[in-house]
């Protein structure tokens, strides 16, 4: 068998029994499909054993002229490697070609968190929209506020919230969130203290709209359209998608990404221990902060302001009500 896509198929099934995650093989997915759209066009066949080192070594050169990030080449470059190293195993060809093409440099970008004055703009226009009561629109604000406490007050990643369930939220006078990695024993971050109020506020609205929608499940998320809620759960693309609208509808520099990093930053300034930090980003230990160290006096982070802005907030709601 000598079939491109049929050992592709053989390859990502080694992979899933060596236990790789969905997301890891989704990535590997991606940067094989980016070679296959390449040496199709280029030789019209998918007869591996007719591709040749010139092949492989103009594919090198396709990544130079298509992608300006380094990263990305030597990513796409790393996974056709696995492949070819497969394929050498399995005896379909006699050596790895692509060994030959120079792999770039891992490039190390500088950490570019959302400017404070934006993540103040999000949180005081989703709290006032959150006043909308007990309608799909003003759940919509409060679930957001919740997701913005969740990124920027406990680090959480697209694909943490994505897999969020109420068992994972635990209220106190410290409040956290149990976080459960694919490929690693479940840890908890901390969050602030304002959190407590937002969430309760934020379930007891869900509940109504659940009624209302005739739909029940134990994510903390959903998505929904303008009238009903639609499912538990929201996809990473579905929270990055929230966080495009919001970044255009208030004109503001915002990605989950930028939002993280800004926590991060926070915590470096609450002088949080290095181990602390790491344990909650959900990184290994031997990750470097190095690169946060040394732009901390640029980012001076704090969260102050999300239970100053809930306070005065809640406080204008309950006089106009009086």
């Amino acid at each position: 068998m000598t079939d491109l896509m049929d050992l592709q198929g053989e390859f990502f099934q080694r992979l899933r029994t060596q236990g790789k995650s969905k997301n890891t093989l989704k990535n590997y997915k991606t940067d094989l499909d980016c070679f296959n759209n390449f040496i199709e066009k280029a030789t019209s066949t998918r007869d591996v054993s007719k591709f040749n080192t010139s092949d492989i070594m103009d594919y090198g050169t396709h990544l130079e002229n298509k992608y300006q990030s380094q990263n990305s080449r030597r990513r796409r470059v790393q996974a056709l490697r696995m492949f070819f190293d497969f394929l050498v195993e399995r005896s379909v060809f006699p050596n790895n070609p692509v060994r030959k093409i120079p792999t770039s440099p891992k490039f190390l970008d500088i950490p570019r968190p959302t400017p404070l004055v934006d993540t103040k703009t999000l949180w005081l226009y989703l709290l006032t929209e959150g006043k909308n009561g007990q309608n799909l629109m003003g759940l919509t604000a409060k679930r957001n506020q919740v997701i913005t406490l969740l990124i920027f007050g406990g680090g959480l990643k697209v694909s943490d919230l994505a897999v969020l369930k109420r068992e994972h939220i635990v209220l106190g006078d410290t409040p956290r969130v149990i976080v459960k990695p694919e490929k690693r024993d479940p840890y908890s971050v901390e969050l602030p203290k304002t959190f407590n109020a937002v969430y309760q506020n934020y379930i007891e609205t869900l509940e109504v709209c659940k009624r209302d929608s005739n739909i029940d499940f134990d994510d903390v998320l959903f998505s929904a359209n303008p009238y009903k809620i639609l499912s538990g759960g929201l996809s990473p693309r579905g929270l990055e998608i929230i966080f495009e609208d919001l970044r255009h509808k208030l004109l503001i520099t915002l990605t989950p990404k930028s939002l993280r990093q800004g926590c991060i930053f926070k915590w470096l300034h609450q002088k949080r221990g290095e181990t602390l930090i790491k344990e909650w980003m959900g990184v290994a230990p031997s990750y470097s902060l190095k690169l946060y160290r040394e732009h901390m006096e640029s980012h001076p982070y704090h969260d102050t302001f999300i239970e100053e802005n809930y306070n005065d907030v809640m406080s204008t709601a309950k006089t106009a009500l009086n």
